[in-house]
């Protein structure tokens, strides 16, 4: 049943769809480095962002005080974490000249590893991420009232995607990564060092999962070792509407499916219990008529 908000409940939902569809870009992005470089989804992903969870929960819930640190450390760990995924699941096969379908099923083999060490290691009783009163307190604009989280996580969005593009354009580490995501082959004759490129493109990626899992934390505090999977599917599909391989379209795909899971539950909120529905058809909908996401570019498969 169709339900009209009011102007007061609209701007509500409005902040509410800006923040959930920030989180999903910051998770995107990482999908969608990975794949620019490698042409490979990295179904890991969901689960390092799983990982980065319980991380921050095991250093910063003894002592919230030194919370910043805390993430910061959290971040690097994630990142770490990153590039041995890479090193074990992927460099390997790449070595060998493996064809793309073996480097996807050891990405799925991989994902199942780590949810079930962390079931081993952590158990699949669910925790409570560490809540920061800073962070998560309320604050009231006008008829308007919001998390703190609402105002933050736009702005590190904004900030990371302007950080990623300076690196990407204007960097020697971005100018290697521009090269190997064209023609690895070429880039290898070119003397780039192809192996430390893909790591590190893997440890920046990574790192914004980790900045993307505390500041999901924050929001919807429960961790178990399945915490990754919806949202991973769902930023994955952020990054496919966007134009997967495109940090823009990461972005640009993030917020609208966070404004298009928002908005229908303020519209049709009967069938809020069914708002992962909106998420996957909008996906066919823009697929339909963009195959390639909004703004991504054709790219030539290699044979």
């Amino acid at each position: 049943m169709l339900v009209i908000p009011t102007m007061a409940e609209l701007l509500q939902q409005v902040c509410n769809g800006l923040l959930l569809g920030s989180l999903f870009a910051l998770v995107a992005v990482g999908y969608t480095m990975v794949y620019g470089i490698l042409r490979l989804i990295n179904f890991a992903h969901c689960d390092i962002f799983m990982m980065a969870m319980y991380i921050a929960f095991f250093i910063v819930a003894p002592d919230s005080r030194w919370w910043f640190i805390g993430f910061i450390i959290v971040i690097a760990i994630t990142a770490i974490l990153g590039m041995g995924v890479e090193k074990i699941a992927y460099t390997p096969l790449r070595k060998q000249n493996a064809p793309k379908i073996s480097m996807l099923i050891s990405a799925i083999g991989m994902s199942y590893l780590l949810e079930n060490l962390a079931t081993v290691l952590f158990t699949g009783k669910p925790k409570t991420f560490p809540q920061i009163e800073l962070l998560v307190g309320m604050i009231e604009i006008g008829p308007i009232r919001l998390q703190r989280l609402a105002l933050v996580v736009p702005i590190v969005t904004f900030l990371l995607m302007v950080i990623l593009l300076t690196l990407i354009n204007k960097t020697k580490a971005g100018m290697a990564m521009r090269a190997v995501s064209k023609d690895l082959e070429t880039a290898k004759l070119m003397g780039i060092n192809v192996n430390s490129t893909i790591s590190f493109t893997f440890a920046v990626g990574s790192a914004i999962a980790g900045v993307g899992a505390i500041l999901w934390g924050l929001k919807y505090p429960q961790i178990s070792p399945l915490v990754g999977v919806m949202p991973g599917l769902k930023c994955f599909v952020a990054a496919v509407i966007g134009g997967i391989g495109n940090i823009k379209g990461a972005v640009l795909g993030g917020l609208i499916l966070g404004f298009v899971e928002i908005m229908a539950v303020a519209f049709f909120p009967s069938i809020s219990a069914y708002k992962d529905i909106f998420s996957f058809a909008i996906l066919i909908i823009i697929l339909l008529f963009r195959p390639n996401g909004i703004i991504g570019e054709k790219i030539a498969e290699k044979v």
